[in-house]
C-alpha cells in the first residue's frame, strides 16, 4: 500500500486528524525529533484521514494496556516518516504492506501477503520490525470519474489496460511521490503502457486528489481503495490484473526497542480484529460524516471489548 499537505478550504478530513488535543505534530525538521523518554510510546501517521485513524486505533489500545502514549499526527509522506521511524522519533506507525514494500525494493515480486511481509523484514532497517497483518487492505487503484467513465464505457470489471489507448487523451493525478514510484506511472507504463496526457501532483489521495477528480481537473486518480468518495460521487475504479498495486494488508511497523512484549501483543490483537469492511465504515465517519477520528477510534475499541 499507500498511502497522503492540505489545502484548508478542502481538507475537512485531514484537518480532523488535528482536531485533538492530544496530537503533537511537532515543527521545524520533523526528521531532527528526538527519541521519546520515559517509556513513552510515539505513534504517528501519515497525512491521511484513514492512517491518522489507525494510529488512533494503535495508540489507544496501548493506552488501554497501561502504557504511555503520544502522537505525531499528519506529518507527511513515507519518504519522512520512514525515516522518523529510523531514528526512533516514532515508535508505531500505521503502514501498507505491499506500499511499504514497494517503498524499500521497487523491484520486489511478492505474490501473496505472507512473501510481501517477508520481503519487508529482509529489507527493514534493523530497528525495525512488522507486526501481524491485519485482515483489512486499502491499497492504490487507478480510479476515474463518473464522466470519464461513461465516456470511456469503463466499469468496475474494466482493467487498467484499458487506459492504454485512451491514455493520451487523460490527465492522471496522485501525490508528487507517484509520478516516479513503481507503484505509479512508471510501473503503469511498464505493465499497462499507459502513458498519460500529463500528470497533475496533488496529495495521497486525499481531499485534493478526490476534489481534482470530482471536478474533472484530472480524469483518472490514485485513490485508495477504501475511500467513501468512490461510492459517493459514483468514481469507477479499474482492476488491477498485473498485480501493480500488489496487497495493501493494515500493520504496525515498529521501532523494536520502544515497544514490549504488551504493545506487541496488544497490537497484534487489535489487528485481527479490523477487515475491510470495518475499515472503511470508519473511513466513511470520518471523512464523510466529519466525526473527529480519536472519538470514532475510541468508539470501534469499546464496541470490540479492547477499552471500556
Amino acid at each position: 500500500m499507500a498511502a497522503v499537505a492540505v489545502v484548508a478550504a478542502v481538507a475537512a478530513p485531514l484537518l480532523a486528524g488535528c482536531s485533538s488535543s492530544s496530537d503533537d505534530s511537532g515543527s521545524g525538521d520533523p526528521l531532527a525529533g528526538k527519541k521519546a523518554s520515559g517509556g513513552t510510546v510515539v505513534v504517528g501517521s501519515n497525512n491521511f484521514a484513514e492512517s491518522t485513524v489507525l494510529a488512533y486505533i494503535y495508540g489507544e489500545t496501548l493506552k488501554a494496556k497501561g502504557i504511555k502514549v503520544s502522537y505525531k499526527l499528519n506529518i507527511g509522506t513515507r519518504e519522512t516518516t520512514y525515516g522518523m521511524m529510523k531514528n526512533g522519533t516514532l515508535t508505531v506507525l500505521p503502514e501498507f504492506n505491499g506500499a511499504l514494500l514497494s517503498y524499500l525494493d521497487p523491484k520486489a515480486v511478492a505474490k501473496t501477503a505472507a512473501e510481501t511481509d517477508a520481503a519487508i523484514t529482509a529489507k527493514l532497517d534493523p530497528k525495525l520490525a512488522v507486526l501481524s497483518d491485519s485482515p483489512a487492505q486499502d491499497k492504490d487503484s487507478v480510479t476515474v470519474n463518473a464522466a470519464t467513465a461513461k465516456k470511456y464505457h469503463l466499469t468496475g470489471s474494466s482493467s487498467i489496460a484499458d487506459l492504454a489507448s485512451i491514455s493520451k487523451d487523460i490527465v492522471i493525478g496522485g501525490s508528487p511521490e507517484f509520478q516516479t514510484r513503481q507503484q505509479g506511472l512508471v510501473g503503469l507504463k511498464s505493465e499497462y503502457n499507459v502513458v498519460p496526457k500529463s500528470f497533475k501532483a496533488l496529495d495521497a489521495g486525499g481531499p485534493l486528489t478526490e476534489s481534482a477528480l470530482k471536478n474533472d481537473n484530472v480524469q483518472a486518480a490514485d485513490i485508495f481503495t477504501t475511500d467513501p468518495t468512490i461510492t459517493a460521487e459514483k468514481f469507477v475504479t479499474l482492476q488491477d490484473p498485473k498485480n501493480l498495486f500488489g496487497f495493501g494488508n493494515v500493520l504496525p511497523l515498529t521501532y523494536k526497542s520502544g515497544l514490549t512484549q504488551t504493545g506487541v501483543d496488544a497490537l497484534n490483537n487489535v489487528s485481527a480484529k479490523l477487515d475491510t469492511a470495518k475499515l472503511l465504515d470508519l473511513d466513511t465517519q470520518v471523512q464523510t460524516d466529519k466525526k473527529d477520528p480519536l472519538a470514532v477510534a475510541q468508539a470501534w475499541l469499546k464496541s470490540i471489548g479492547i477499552t471500556s
